[in-house]
């Protein structure tokens, strides 16, 4: 017998088998659409943090006696746009090389099942493809209203550098 589906253990014998492969297929390819949001939200959260650090910081630095009952002082620091560099720390930038290795892996054995050359395992894929886009990457979006309304903030598929290939 020939080499494996995937692994030198998976043999597809019968119809209920290689049905449990198409599914699985499609649930590997939600998984890798499940990781790509958990990396975003992921980035997203830490550096919320870093934000509501540099915050409260910011807030502690504007009142050094606990009040600041000069208002034209308060107005002006918030008009001067500030600018500070978050860099991830090591631990946090190991989580996110983790999520990526994770998110890469998945995306390189969801090609190699592509070019297995089956049409129903590239159905199964394509099938895997829209339920994981429709469960694990609703849009969701700010946007704001009023003077900085040109300032939105966002990323879009085509910024992605893996975005025909996972």
């Amino acid at each position: 017998m020939g080499p494996g589906f995937l692994a030198e253990s998976w043999h597809v014998k019968n119809s209920g088998m290689f049905a449990v492969s198409c599914i699985g297929v499609a649930f590997l390819v939600v998984s890798m659409e499940f990781l790509r949001r958990l990396s975003k939200e992921y980035d997203a959260a830490i550096l919320r943090q870093f934000q509501r650090n540099v915050s409260m910081t910011r807030t502690a630095d504007l009142k050094p006696n606990g009040s600041n009952n000069n208002n034209e002082s308060c107005c002006v620091e918030t008009l001067v746009p500030a600018f500070v560099t978050f860099r991830a720390t090591p631990l946090q930038q190991l989580i996110r090389s983790l999520i990526h290795a994770a998110t890469f892996g998945v995306a390189y054995i969801v090609m190699l099942l592509a070019m297995y050359f089956n049409g129903f395992i590239i159905i199964s894929i394509i099938i895997g493809s829209f339920i994981g886009k429709f469960l694990c990457d609703w849009m969701i979006h700010k946007v704001p209203i009023g003077r900085m309304a040109g300032a939105g903030e966002g990323s879009s598929a085509v910024e992605e550098p893996t975005v025909c290939c996972g």
